[in-house]
């Protein structure tokens, strides 16, 4: 089965992350896209953010979200680690189970690989990379200027995105969710109507 796999912290999940990746799902023809949050620990203490959903939360808020995306699918992958696993590993993983997947995130990691990533040409030539446009970057531009992301371009797909998902981040609904408990509106803007506001987390 063709599928893109989209880690990352969901931290909460929102409109934009579920939104745009059936946006990329159908721009690039695939059946299912593959979300993998990653653990709890590895958001605190890596990526140093000064809140986190438990794992048990995150993973419960995709899989209801999922329920009425048949083309969503969530994976624990990551989460049954004993360590935060490499994103290489998790494709690996993911292909051993019957995937044809490749990678799928925003264009703000795409700046990322060269420094932060490891194992960025093996991802690129085994499974591919799907870099959704965000924020008015220009990819192609970000791929120009680097001698890095030059040499592995040619596994590049770049894909278009709405711009009305520019506002919305976790970084916002967490920053509502922790300072303001009582802007339930402006929280359930910014994500999926099946965590209904995250009140039941207030």
């Amino acid at each position: 089965m063709k599928a893109l796999m989209f880690g990352g912290a969901f931290n909460p999940p929102t409109k934009a992350h579920i939104d745009l990746a059936y946006c990329a799902l159908k721009q690039c023809g695939r059946d299912k896209v593959i979300f993998v949050p990653s653990k709890m620990q590895y958001i605190r203490d890596d990526q140093k953010k000064n809140f986190a959903f438990t794992d048990a939360e995150r993973l419960d808020m995709l899989k209801r979200i999922s329920g009425n995306r048949d083309w969503m699918c969530v994976s624990d992958y990551e989460l049954c680690c004993e360590s935060q696993p490499r994103t290489y590993t998790t494709l690996k993983y993911l292909k051993s189970t019957g995937y044809d997947c490749s990678l799928l995130f925003g264009s703000d990691k795409l700046a990322e690989l060269e420094t932060g990533w490891r194992h960025v040409p093996e991802i690129a030539e085994e499974f591919g990379i799907v870099c959704m446009s965000r924020n008015a970057d220009s990819c192609c531009t970000m791929i120009r200027e680097s001698p890095f992301l030059h040499d592995i371009a040619q596994y590049i797909t770049v894909v278009d995105t709405p711009d009305e998902y520019r506002d919305i981040s976790s970084t916002k609904v967490r920053g509502h969710f922790l300072a303001a408990r009582d802007e339930i509106d402006e929280i359930s803007r910014m994500i999926p109507e099946e965590l209904n506001g995250l009140k039941e987390y207030l």
